[in-house]
């Protein structure tokens, strides 16, 4: 099965639009956030329209959750979670879906049913299989910086300049544009807590290799580190590094709380576009 529309997502990830908002929707009972709360179908229709409705560009529905110590599932458990609910969303809204999965299987299934763009938090290199099924359906790839230990010692912006590019050149010897690839410095995936506030600092040298770029930090703990609340409490935390990440080069923004975050993003635009 073939787009009709190869890739036509990927305008999305353009910077001229202005910013956009991800919405994260969790089909996991595991989630760090908002675990159990939207697995079954009707809840995830129910909390994907109200983000559609808040302005949400993109709509990313996951079923495996990725906070540290989760436990894996395979990929007929993730495709069960995750392609009734890509059926029923794409039937009330017309915001595009993103499938996040680092599995092959997984992405097939959930642009077979109705996905637009994937979403892989290994940058196509646990599952490269994955980039073949991007380009063969026109879908966009999101390319995030991932590290299976933390180390201290690294430079982590050349450290995710380098993962990166080879996530870049796995998608395009597969066939993907380079005008569909969004990369995303990986905020909370094995880097230190100075580490993750570089990255999200640098957001800028990253989209200095001529790629838009994806931040995403909703919620995360080190957003609790910092004012030490739990992950409800981080909204405020979160606007302050959406505002950071479009000041410093980011154009796409991965959220929980999509019209708190909407809001200051589009204030912040026109703050910086003011002459």
């Amino acid at each position: 099965m073939t787009s009709t529309a190869p890739f036509a997502a990927a305008r999305l990830f353009d910077r001229a639009g202005g910013p956009r908002v991800m919405g994260i929707l969790n089909v996991t009972p595991d989630s760090f956030s908002d675990g159990g709360r939207f697995a079954a179908v009707e809840q995830a229709v129910a909390h994907a329209t109200r983000m559609a409705a808040d302005g949400a560009d993109i709509i990313d529905i996951g079923g495996e959750s990725t906070r540290p110590g989760y436990q894996p599932v395979d990929a007929e458990e993730e495709i069960r979670r995750v392609v009734p609910a890509i059926r029923a969303v794409r039937r009330t809204t017309d915001a595009p879906i993103s499938i996040d999965t680092m599995k092959a299987a997984v992405a097939e299934a959930a642009l077979d049913a109705g996905a637009a763009i994937v979403n892989d938090v290994w940058g196509l290199q646990r599952d490269p299989d994955i980039a073949r099924v991007a380009a063969e359906r026109g879908a966009p790839v999101v390319v995030m910086h991932h590290r299976t230990e933390v180390d201290p010692t690294l430079d982590i912006v050349e450290d995710m300049k380098r993962f990166l590019g080879r996530s870049i050149d796995i998608a395009l010897r597969a066939g993907v544009p380079d005008h569909a690839i969004c990369l995303d410095p990986g905020v909370g995936f094995g880097k230190t807590v100075e580490q993750n506030l570089i990255a999200i600092q640098q957001v800028g040298a990253l989209a200095a290799m001529g790629f838009p770029v994806l931040l995403g930090t909703s919620r995360k703990s080190l957003i609790g580190h910092i004012i030490q609340r739990a992950p409800e409490e981080r909204v405020h935390g979160t606007v302050a590094t959406s505002v950071l990440g479009w000041a410093a080069g980011a154009t796409v923004f991965r959220v929980h709380d999509i019209r708190e975050n909407r809001d200051a993003l589009l204030v912040a635009k026109a703050v910086l576009d003011a002459r």
